[in-house]
């Protein structure tokens, strides 16, 4: 026979663990939507007036190559000289997909998000820069430059295949 103490106990044991469940889904439901939080934010800086204004600009480049860049836009500039307005271009949307692909490789960015917000112009933006990047990794010897942006590429090529 079940007294009433046992039943009691077996209450609280049960209300401990059901509290314990919804407190470890209630941690994994808001961290999954600061991560959604962080990325729509992003996405909105995507669809700023600057950032549209700049990718314009960027997408008009018809270049064969970092020498044929260098022979049209001139140089990257130095630290000490203001940059062309090319260069700010390339460079805002460089960093800002250098920066997607390093919150999907510490997945704090879902890939799946990126794919089906930005997917065409992680490819289309990646072919465009990636002569560039090649060229002055190369002649200024930074290997790393824009290397979770590639990454990110990279990944989604990996996903189509999937697909």
């Amino acid at each position: 026979m079940v007294d009433v103490q046992t039943v009691s106990i077996a209450v609280a044991s049960a209300s401990v663990v059901a509290g314990v469940i919804y407190y470890a889904l209630q941690i994994r439901h808001q961290d999954k939507m600061r991560h959604l939080d962080l990325f729509m934010r992003l996405y909105s800086t995507w669809g700023s007036e600057d950032m549209l204004n700049a990718h314009r600009r960027f997408l008009a480049l018809k270049v064969e190559g970092w020498d044929d860049f260098v022979e049209k836009y001139g140089p990257v500039a130095p630290l000490e000289t203001e940059p062309s307005q090319i260069m700010i271009d390339v460079d805002r949307i460089g960093w800002f997909f250098n920066l997607m692909g390093f919150l999907v490789k510490e997945k704090i960015v879902h890939i799946k998000l990126v794919d089906e917000l930005l997917g065409y112009w992680v490819t289309k933006n990646w072919e465009t820069i990636k002569p560039l990047v090649y060229g002055w990794r190369k002649q200024y010897n930074i290997p790393e430059s824009y290397l979770w942006f590639e990454y990110l590429y990279n990944e989604m090529q990996k996903r189509k295949q999937r697909k």
